[in-house]
């Protein structure tokens, strides 16, 4: 009884994780049939087109500002994982590693703040980078997603590193070694999973994020893909819905690329980030 209530079981979950992929794929690969449709519109009768066509890929790269926003997107891309990984790094080393007074209050406010939207504070980010002039500025917008890294980031990289044996620094201190070589000489070197977890989402981000660079970048030599590829189906008179299918297939292709590439590091850091809090 107890064997057939297993298989049962297991037998569930291949039908949920069946449908979850279903659910996953077929929108996907809509939008990828639609960027290969021969007209302009998003309404067709069926998956894959007859005829298909790449002219829309062409025209994305020829005839729009598409290789513009993409640039502008790589470059917010990169400096948001170079600062977001440098802060979030040090920061849960802090945690990890040293005692000092607020230490508990400070985890517990790191934690709060990832249950609020980030939109919440839009008004008040948009204020305080008028006041700094950094508005409309793709320094401005870095330094917003750098600063949101670090609450969740922070607790992600700071249960990897409690798993790391203090012996080890201990060891290195003895032969003379600073705080600072054992971070960098020691830890980072055994955090790599934890490091890539932290570094490809926020290399991500500035992918996937619409809201923040529409209220923050104002001109259009600035704009990011998100932005870009909104313009091309935000009104009834510019509506290049197949154009757009095919500038979200370029976008979402090296995100995946980067995602099976490092996917075994991204499980081991979200597995040792989740070892102890």
């Amino acid at each position: 009884m107890s064997k057939l209530k297993n298989n049962w079981m297991v037998i569930g979950i291949y039908i949920i994780f069946i449908v979850l992929l279903i659910t996953t794929l077929y929108p996907i690969m809509w939008v990828f049939g639609t960027s290969l449709n021969p007209g302009n519109t998003l309404l067709v009768s069926q998956m894959f087109p007859d005829h298909p066509t790449i002219a829309h890929y062409v025209e994305l790269l020829k005839n729009t500002d598409f290789g513009l926003w993409y640039k502008n997107t790589i470059k917010i891309a990169i400096s948001n994982a170079l600062i977001s990984t440098t802060l979030v790094a040090m920061t849960a080393y802090a945690f990890s590693r040293f005692r000092f007074k607020g230490r508990q209050q400070g985890l517990i406010t790191l934690l709060i703040l990832q249950m609020f939207p980030g939109f919440l504070s839009v008004m008040a980010l948009f204020v305080l980078l008028l006041q700094t002039k950094l508005l409309d500025t793709h320094l401005g917008l870095i330094l917003i997603y750098a600063g949101g890294s670090i609450s969740m980031g922070t607790w992600v990289m700071k249960g990897h590193f409690d798993t790391i044996p203090k012996s080890l620094e201990e060891a290195a201190y003895i032969d003379g070694a600073s705080n600072k070589d054992a971070f960098f000489k020691i830890i980072l070197p055994l955090s790599l999973p934890a490091i890539t977890f932290v570094a490809l989402n926020s290399f991500i981000t500035p992918f996937m994020d619409f809201i923040l660079p529409q209220i923050v970048l104002r001109s259009s030599e600035k704009m990011t893909l998100a932005q870009g590829l909104y313009n091309m189906v935000a009104n009834e008179t510019n509506s290049s819905f197949t154009l757009f299918a095919a500038g979200a297939v370029l976008v979402a292709l090296p995100i995946t690329i980067l995602y099976m590439y490092f996917q075994k590091y991204l499980i081991h850091g979200v597995a040792a980030g989740a070892d102890k809090g």
